[in-house]
């Protein structure tokens, strides 16, 4: 004769976290099982009843009354598992960021997950990758950096963030620089039938090219607007044509200027300034280009008008980038200030955003 199950009763707080988990429709399936399970014992139901009812066994039905009846609601939950035990410690992870301040081994420049199992041994390359994943490290990606060796960063760069973050009242602030060698590449572009029926359109590798032309750009800080002018080469004489042009937009106004150190905007211009007495050149530290906001616009340039774009000659070339000034002045909006502190080795696109 089979034992009597044991009586279930379930407390009103508990029916209404079971019954809750038997309607939601978000509760995990096997929750709602051992709900129903716990729920029907309540009522006085048979393991046998149970089991062909819900669909389960009935040493899982009788399971499942043992564990409510010794834990509660906590009982019908899931019981930790111990899992596989631990291979590697937190010393081989120890062990994988130290090789990597080793040199490769001879032949290599640089290590891989595969290099760097072989030199530990016993580690194995997916243990290689799970660390470096977690220190999110990669070994094909390269930072570069250029730190300023001026002696008068400190005063040189107070000034340029000055004139960003308080600019002289009723003046303009403008941030001028040159993109030489420009190339007019005409990229050889069509469409590439897959064996699928697809088609993709593209651009060989082979280009062909129609010589260069040299960019000068003026960003006015205060409006994001851009002003441009296209020249054969990079000299003095097209620096200063260009600024004249420039202030020519600005009859009756203070005009700052924010340079770098190329030889083209330094002391021999000294009559030029001497003539235009409402000009004020600041110059970058050296080896501080990226104090400039005009290099944030050039990259901003080749991305959106020049990479994988094809130019049959020079001539198209400036027109594209005509158009794409007039476009881009359209929603122009000026870079917002974002670095609280401004050090010698300092990266580019960390100090500014666009405000849009």
């Amino acid at each position: 004769m089979a034992r009597k199950a044991v009586a279930v009763t379930v407390e009103e707080a508990d029916r209404q976290t079971l019954e809750g988990w038997v309607r939601a429709s978000t509760t995990e399936q096997r929750l709602a099982q051992r709900a129903r399970i716990v729920l029907a014992a309540a009522h006085g139901a048979s393991n046998q009843a149970i089991a062909a009812t819900v669909g389960v066994s009935i040493q899982t039905v009788g399971k499942w009354r043992y564990r409510y009846l010794k834990e509660g609601v906590a009982g019908l939950q899931d019981a930790p598992r111990p899992g596989r035990p631990k291979r590697y410690e937190e010393e081989t992870e120890q062990r994988v960021l130290r090789q990597l301040d080793q040199p490769p081994p001879e032949g290599h420049a640089t290590w891989t997950g595969r290099l760097l199992a072989k030199a530990l041994g016993e580690v194995s390359a997916q243990q290689v990758w799970r660390v470096l994943r977690k220190h999110r490290i990669s070994l094909r990606q390269r930072r570069s950096w250029c730190v300023s060796t001026d002696p008068s960063f400190v005063r040189k760069a107070a000034d340029i963030v000055g004139l960003y973050l308080q600019p002289p009242e009723n003046a303009v602030v403008l941030c001028v620089d040159e993109k030489p060698h420009i190339q007019a590449l005409e990229r050889a572009q069509g469409y590439l039938k897959l064996p699928n029926g697809r088609a993709l359109t593209g651009f060989s590798h082979e280009y062909e090219r129609h010589g260069t032309t040299t960019l000068l750009g003026a960003l006015e800080v205060a409006t994001g607007l851009v002003k441009t002018g296209h020249y054969p080469r990079r000299r003095r004489r097209e620096f200063l044509d260009f600024m004249k042009g420039v202030l020519a937009d600005y009859p009756d106004r203070d005009i700052h200027v924010i340079v770098d150190n190329l030889n083209i905007h330094k002391p021999k211009q000294e009559d030029w300034l001497t003539r235009h007495p409402r000009v004020t050149f600041h110059y970058t530290p050296t080896h501080a280009s990226w104090l400039n906001e005009i290099e944030i616009w050039f990259s901003i340039l080749s991305r959106r008008a020049l990479r994988g774009a094809s130019f049959r000659s020079v001539g198209e070339l400036r027109e594209a980038i005509d158009r794409f000034v007039v476009a881009y002045n359209e929603d122009a909006a000026p870079f917002e200030w974002r670095k609280a502190e401004v050090h010698p080795g300092g990266l580019a696109r960390s100090y500014a955003d666009l405000r849009k």
